[in-house]
């Protein structure tokens, strides 16, 4: 073991009886067995002074009402502002933090069939839940309705609708579509159309019918669930 692992090593068992090292405990029952704020300590490796590393974690995730997605949202700076927590253990978190939603999403690879609102909700939440700005994409399928493609169209919400239209019809021209399903998120988990909303799919719904593309479902993203234009029958 280097001399920066021994010493890592040791800044973990500081503060912590040997039943309750999270490496100690995850090697002895697997890594199912820990916490969050354990598999945190981890990453983390050591805390400070009169503070164990599950402790600081802790701390950190109590402030986000214990919840990772409202941890994942922070800046670096902002997790910078942790006692014990620097630039690099910032850094681990959030890269840790962009793993995790990268593996939730890689099932996209397998070219999944959408064919109701449920199916197109479980392809978009991976991109969408945790995000604290609004995005709008395309889930881009063929005539087996199978996604072929997902475009980001823009980061900056329903606001621009013309200019956002126009990038819409090209992707989908580009990429042979045959259909595609409209979404943007809604980051304060209400799920209630806006006039913005409601005009943006209209514009699509226009447009899609005067290039031959089927605009199959426009839905709105939460964390909490979604809502579908299709299945509310407002297409």
């Amino acid at each position: 073991m280097n001399q920066e692992n021994t010493n890592e090593s040791h800044a973990l068992k500081q503060y912590l009886a040997e039943e309750e090292r999270p490496r100690e405990k995850a090697k002895k029952h697997g890594f199912s067995a820990l916490s969050t704020a354990e598999l945190l300590a981890i990453l983390v490796g050591s805390g400070s002074a009169g503070e164990s590393v599950v402790e600081l974690c802790r701390r950190m995730l109590l402030q986000f009402d214990n919840k990772l997605y409202l941890f994942a949202r922070q800046s670096i700076k902002d997790l910078m502002k942790f006692r014990g927590i620097g630039e690099v253990k910032a850094i681990e978190l959030l890269a840790a933090m962009e793993l995790a939603r990268r593996y939730q999403s890689e099932e996209f690879l397998e070219m999944p069939q959408v064919t109701n609102s449920d199916d197109a909700y479980r392809c978009l939440r991976p991109l969408m839940q945790d995000l604290d700005h609004e995005e709008i994409w395309i889930l881009i399928l063929n005539r087996a309705k199978r996604v072929t493609d997902r475009r980001r169209i823009s980061v900056c919400g329903t606001s621009a609708a013309v200019g956002d239209v126009k990038i819409i019809f090209r992707e989908a021209l580009e990429h042979r579509a045959d259909s595609i399903i409209l979404a943007h998120n809604h980051p304060s988990n209400n799920l209630t159309p806006s006039a913005a909303d409601n005009n943006l799919t209209d514009q699509v719904k226009k447009g899609c019918q005067a290039v031959g593309v089927d605009l199959v479902d426009h839905i709105i993203v939460s964390r909490s669930g979604y809502y579908s234009y299709n299945d509310q029958s407002r297409l």
